[in-house]
């Protein structure tokens, strides 16, 4: 019966979402392979396993999964142990759809070594709002496609109105109320990533749900309302809704009280547009953090490019962990855990991928075309360690007695922290 199912579902279409379905379960199944017996694995045992018979599969096959990620079915024989997931997809999570928009989140939940930053990617169309709340973690944010328009009131009463578009940042610290709507041609789509690991989109703080849980007479006391009024107030949460497209920014502005009003903060910030921090021949690299976007003080990131055959070289972060949001392109990864522990897996876009703190490790391009991701982290500033840079500022008799390398073939090493290599 089993053998009948997995036939019959090899002759239906794969969808992105179905196979992906699959494919976390089948990895979460071989991250519970007991450590002894992974340890017990060198590397010329793998090696010889992989030329021979003892790789091959007689057996069932989901072909699509197997085809999607050739390092977790053929792994490279440097690959060893019992490595925690650092591997999921917003195209396993549920999608919440409504009038206005739709939404999905990873969390810890999907991620458990994800303890410090979740994610959401969101879509609204044009007139669609993200209705008016506030949240107990910091946001930030970075626009994927479309326009939006922002507001963020701060506690002195001023408030931020701006317009973003692709490739823009916006970020909103812990308790201060903000909305967000979609504008024309097609609304937007942005992914949101919040300073707290098991963070829920769906447990905000809602203008709408707050004053249907208050008393009327409350209400209309606050308001200063007959409650003939207040009966016309929602009955329940919006959370997205359709809303009426609005006119210019500049009209905004001014109908909230102009300068008078104006926040001095800047809570947006183009970052697509700015010059890259580190640019070469293989890629470029743009650092954002407060140093630069003086509001973000929770979250920093960067947004990486890497051309076929090109490389994030090796390398890691001291200060934190590290969340990754896929865009365009394909590669590979392998995160090391210390202990003789590795793991390598395939990127795709709309995937999360996810580095501990202080674990080694690099990113491939391993297609066509441009790869282009970010990195998050859970600190007010960017930092991380160069390998080449680190063995080149060493004495040179330290570095040929630790590699067994001769002096020319160290020389060889690039001695600049690069971020980005060639083929």
């Amino acid at each position: 019966m089993q053998n009948e199912t997995v036939a019959m579902k090899e002759k239906e279409p794969v969808s992105r979402r179905s196979f992906l379905g699959s494919a976390a379960a089948a990895i979460s199944a071989g991250a519970v392979i007991s450590a002894p017996f992974a340890f017990a694995q060198s590397r010329s045992e793998i090696f010889k396993g992989e030329q021979d018979h003892s790789a091959s599969n007689p057996g069932p096959v989901n072909k699509a999964i197997a085809g999607q990620n050739g390092s977790s079915e053929l792994p490279p024989d440097t690959d060893k142990g019992d490595v925690n997931p650092f591997w999921y997809s917003f195209d396993l999570s549920h999608r919440r759809v409504q009038d206005g928009g739709w939404t999905r989140q990873v969390t810890e939940k999907d991620l458990p070594s994800s303890r410090d930053l979740a994610g959401v990617n969101m879509r609204l169309t044009v007139g669609g709002y993200r209705e008016l709340h506030w949240h107990t973690a910091n946001e930030w944010a970075f626009m994927i496609y479309g326009n939006a328009r922002v507001t963020v009131l701060n506690p002195d009463g001023t408030i931020f109105i701006n317009d973003v578009t692709e490739g823009d940042l916006w970020y909103f610290p812990a308790g201060f109320p903000h909305s967000i709507q979609g504008l024309g041609p097609d609304g937007c789509e942005f992914l949101l990533v919040f300073d707290e690991g098991s963070f829920s989109e769906y447990q905000t703080f809602l203008i709408s749900d707050w004053l249907a849980h208050t008393p009327p007479e409350v209400i209309s006391k606050n308001f200063g309302l007959p409650e003939s009024a207040v009966r016309k107030l929602p009955d329940d949460e919006l959370y997205i809704f359709q809303g009426e497209v609005p006119g210019s920014l500049e009209d905004d502005k001014k109908a909230v009280g102009g300068k008078a009003v104006e926040s001095k903060i800047e809570y947006t910030f183009r970052m697509k547009a700015m010059k890259p921090t580190l640019e070469n021949a293989s890629g470029d690299v743009r650092v954002v953090d407060s140093s630069l976007f003086t509001p973000s003080k929770a979250i920093s990131g960067a947004m990486v490019r890497i051309k076929p055959g090109g490389m994030r070289e090796l390398h890691w972060h001291p200060n934190a962990s590290e969340w990754q949001y896929w865009i365009s392109g394909s590669g590979r990864m392998t995160v090391f855990a210390s202990s003789g522990k590795a793991r390598t897996m395939n990127f795709n876009p709309n995937d999360v991928g996810f580095v501990p703190a202080v674990a080694g490790h690099y990113i491939e391009n391993t297609g066509t075309e441009d790869l282009v991701f970010l990195e998050l982290f859970r600190s007010s500033y960017f930092a991380e360690f160069s390998l080449n840079q680190w063995i080149r500022r060493l004495p040179l008799q330290m570095a040929e007695d630790h590699l067994h390398l001769s002096e020319g073939e160290i020389e060889k090493i690039p001695s600049a922290k690069l971020d980005v290599l060639g083929r």
